[in-house]
């Protein structure tokens, strides 16, 4: 009698990511149907999916927060409960996948079937790697036009660089009625070898409901092609499932269907495999397999790597937390969203066991809070929990001071978890309120924003008496603003929008900082010499640096000559004055500073004269060194047809592009290239025009560089400008 499986082994914590328009949210709301979540499919077109209940979401037609919603599945016997978080597809969000897959077991990433790996999917797909998250490849959307499954597999080979094998094929049938292409109608089930079909319970074939999966034997004209394909699966089967199935497999031995699934659920836990399904969640084909792959290949809770961090009194310690009830509890805040009726805190629980009404310590900031309620939540609905436990991802109300990132934990055994890390914002604008009323109003309304949107900043500028917002991206502060507007009845208006520049140093030099005022009685005293060079985050760590707001530390004191007390103070003002920038006001990274000598007086120095010494010494340094400004640079893909490529590519160098690669892919041209992101303000409108509307593009962070000098020179004077 087979042994009864744990709580854990039936619980699986997963997420659906992927390129924007690959079907993301289509396929969750397929994935609720089946799982028997929802009665009745809602369609992004119609704004009437579960996941997009935001009304920008259903407006635009985009995933912009991610969802988290818990429905049931039933694999051979036995009920999984399946944690689903539906995450957004667009690079302004991305940092919604980014603390998404901080706290996810698993993930299915889709593909367009006819664009196959995407500049987003590479992006998302990274994120994974970072957070070591297994996972499982689906094809999407092969019932559209084009649609290449092997181009589509060819692309995860060759642009992710990863050990994928397909496990699925799809079956195409001729389109006897309108004689056009091949009509895309099942797949093959490489592990069991045979043919899938979904057929419908209901007897008006416009209500097709694909509920009813139906096992048939593969098709003549597919069966060699099928059985290739299996070849292939179990050679790669065999290759990561262990010593004993190779030697067999070398003597003739093949796998049986049991070992390939049991083959693939070990690669892909360790990540040496990545399975490739097919299908169309939109045409209702494939996504019941999809769901039997999460059950059977993602990991449970207890398969991942057991949760690390450190011992909050000392950051050098490394703890552990086995992903047991029976552990001390602890959990991360991986999200916050504004509510009528109170903030929602998205928590994952790692170890223990949390009952609504206990006290939990914030290890991050050393404050005590009081859960009092705790909630599933389904979408934007919930339901009310006494407690949970290791594996569940819950949402507690009442939690006053903490954000995203930080951790729970048991007051008697704290620990800190390690948080993930968000983008710095690339875009910026002014904000100001239209009436006197709304400016204290305005204030509470961007605290609230911030506390649950961490790509999100702003700041109040002393000089211009401005408000400026920063973010990812244009739509990302439109939606913003429009939210401003909307939910919390502040009536704002805003300024154009600003690019995110940079300083940094073009050489190393010498700066000496001297604060001096003794007039009589007590005064003030501090004298201190740094060296600034350039050095990135990177080298920062090889060297053992500390590196912070952009600027590392290096302590070269000896003797004594400046007291320890005021050494902190000398570095804190160098990072202030890092923040505000010397050349333009821009936020100076990649700097190293080495104190290296000073002076100090037994009743005249204190931590406030060394501070300002600091900030003279560093200012002298940079000015010496020589300021260069950085822009930021953005990775763009356009999609064109071929005829309009010429518009397109001199469009590009118009906005001092470089041109790094081109496709053909059929009738259609990609081009990628590297674009300065102040050039492409407005971009979207100019392509749409010049394309009769038929291209397409996809732009995300790249790196930073250096602004050309006459336009540098440019944005020097105006930024000199704003602050006279």
């Amino acid at each position: 009698m087979a042994e009864a499986l744990t709580r854990f082994q039936k619980l699986r914590n997963f997420g659906i990511c992927a390129h924007i328009d690959a079907g993301k949210t289509t396929t969750t709301e397929r994935i609720l149907y089946y799982t028997g979540k929802i009665h009745k499919m809602g369609e992004v077109h119609e704004g009437t999916t579960v996941t997009d209940f935001d009304p920008d979401e259903r407006a635009r037609g985009i995933t912009i927060n991610s969802a988290a919603i818990s429905s049931l599945w039933k694999r051979n016997g036995e009920f999984y409960n399946l944690n689903l978080i539906d995450t957004p597809g667009h690079v302004d969000f991305t940092m919604e996948v980014e603390r998404s897959m901080r706290v996810l077991d698993g993930a299915v990433v889709v593909f367009d079937g006819k664009e196959g790996v995407e500049a987003q999917s590479e992006t998302v797909w990274r994120q994974a790697e970072r957070y070591g998250v297994p996972r499982i490849c689906f094809v999407n959307k092969m019932d559209k036009i084009g649609a290449d499954f092997e181009f589509s597999f060819d692309t995860i080979l060759s642009r992710l660089g990863v050990n994928a094998v397909k496990v699925q094929l799809p079956i195409f049938k001729k389109d006897t009625v309108n004689n056009k292409e091949d009509i895309f109608d099942g797949v093959i089930d490489l592990v069991l070898m045979k043919a899938c079909y979904n057929e419908s319970k209901e007897t008006d074939p416009k209500k097709f409901d694909g509920m009813i999966v139906v096992e048939k034997e593969i098709p003549e004209q597919y069966r060699e092609a099928a059985e290739k394909a299996r070849v292939t699966l179990e050679e790669k089967v065999c290759e990561v499932g262990g010593d004993e199935m190779m030697e067999a497999y070398l003597n003739g031995v093949r796998p049986t269907n049991e070992q390939i699934a049991a083959g693939l659920r070990k690669g892909v836990i360790s990540m040496t495999i990545f399975p490739v399904f097919c299908g169309s969640a939109y045409k209702k084909i494939g996504v019941q397999k999809i769901v039997d792959a999460v059950v059977d290949y993602l990991p449970d809770p207890t398969e991942v790597p057991e949760t690390e961090g450190t011992d909050p009194d000392n950051a050098e310690t490394r703890l552990v937390r086995p992903h047991s009830v029976d552990a001390p509890f602890s959990g991360l805040v991986f999200k916050i969203v504004n509510d009528k009726h109170g903030d929602l805190t998205y928590v994952r629980i790692y170890s223990g066991k949390l009952e609504k009404g206990t006290r939990v310590l914030n290890s991050n900031n050393g404050k005590k809070e009081i859960v009092s309620r705790l909630f599933r939540m389904e979408a934007e609905d919930r339901e009310a929990l006494d407690m949970a436990e290791a594996g569940d991802i819950i949402t507690i109300v009442g939690l006053a001071n903490s954000f995203t990132g930080e951790t729970l934990c048991s007051p008697d055994d704290p620990i800190v978890l390690d948080r993930m890390k968000f983008p710095d914002p690339v875009i910026s604008m002014s904000i100001e309120p239209v009436s006197s009323a709304d400016k204290e109003k305005l204030g509470n309304t961007l605290a609230d924003i911030r506390r649950a949107d961490p790509s999100f900043q702003f700041h109040f500028e002393e000089e211009t008496g401005q408000t400026i917002i920063a973010g990812m991206g244009e739509l990302h502060l439109d939606i913003i603003t429009g939210r401003i507007k909307r939910d919390f009845k502040v009536d704002v208006k805003v300024g154009k929008p600003r690019v995110a520049y940079r300083e940094t140093l073009r050489g190393s030099a010498q700066g000496r900082g001297i604060h001096k005022k003794q007039t009589g009685g007590k005064g003030q005293f501090g004298d201190c010499t740094i060296i600034v060079s350039p050095i990135t985050e990177a080298e920062a760590k090889e060297q053992e640096l500390t590196y912070e707001d952009g600027v590392a530390e290096e302590n070269a004191i000896v003797g004594g000559v400046i007291p320890r007390e005021y050494i902190a103070p000398i570095f804190y003002g160098c990072r202030q004055t890092a923040l505000s920038g010397v050349l333009a006001g821009y936020p100076m990274i990649n700097v190293k500073v080495e104190l290296v000598d000073g002076k100090y007086h037994d009743v005249d120095s204190s931590q406030i004269a060394f501070e300002v010494a600091g900030v003279l010494a560093f200012k002298e340094a940079t000015r010496a060194a020589g300021i260069v400004l950085m822009e930021p640079i953005m990775k763009v893909v356009v999609t064109t047809p071929a005829e309009f490529f010429g518009n397109v590519t001199g469009d590009l160098n118009r906005r001092r592009s470089i041109i790094s690669g081109d496709e053909e892919r059929g009738v259609v041209r990609l081009i990628t290239a590297e674009a300065p992101l102040s050039e492409m303000f407005g971009y979207s409108s100019t392509l749409r025009g010049m394309t009769q509307g038929r291209a397409s593009y996809a732009m995300e962070p790249l790196t930073y560089r250096e602004v050309p000098a006459n336009i540098a020179a440019e944005i020097v004077k105006a930024a000199q400008g704003e602050k006279k």
